[in-house]
């Protein structure tokens, strides 16, 4: 076995990418404190073709030099915008038939493993806070809670990594 080299990849350009049909996925970052988190998620998203990241609230904005050393130019593929308010972001999704699904414990939750998106749905997925996770209003204003299962002794993942398993599991259910 033999590892491929970049050029055997079959990367596409960023013209190409803004161009192909995207993921019926929007991510929304509620307060995101970490450069590098915000950097990972815009790489994840390219990789799975996400249709838009929403900056909100304290989240930084490209371009960033810190965001960039993680994003490796993915700021310049993905669409993004900066909203200032999650909540009334979310508000605004919800009228335009997005369903809307904050990615937290909380009661009532329904596991990732167990949720299946609907064909011909679009979602926003809204990540929170490193500390806080999604606030508390943005999570009543949602359609649902989906969780991950979590079996060990911290019961919290990174939200770079949290959104790379949430992207990953709803891109390949809805292909």
């Amino acid at each position: 076995m033999r590892k491929l080299k970049n050029n055997e990849l079959g990367r596409i350009s960023v013209d190409e990418f803004k161009s192909t049909p995207k993921t019926p996925l929007i991510v929304v970052l509620d307060n995101i404190r970490s450069l590098n988190n915000i950097g990972s998620v815009f790489r994840t998203s390219d990789a799975f073709l996400i249709e838009k990241i929403y900056l909100c609230g304290i989240t930084a904005t490209p371009p960033n030099k810190d965001i960039h050393k993680t994003a490796l130019g993915a700021t310049e593929s993905v669409y993004w915008e900066y909203v200032e308010d999650t909540l009334t972001l979310i508000q605004k999704l919800k009228d335009l038939k997005i369903k809307v699904l904050a990615i937290e414990q909380a009661e009532n939750s329904t596991k990732l493993n167990t949720f299946f998106p609907e064909k011909n749905q679009k979602y926003a997925i809204v990540m929170g806070n490193e500390v806080k996770g999604v606030q508390q209003e943005v999570v009543n204003a949602s359609d649902m809670c989906i969780e991950i299962p979590q079996l060990g002794t911290k019961h919290s993942l990174n939200i770079s990594v949290t959104t790379g398993v949430v992207l990953w599991d709803l891109f390949q259910k809805l292909q």
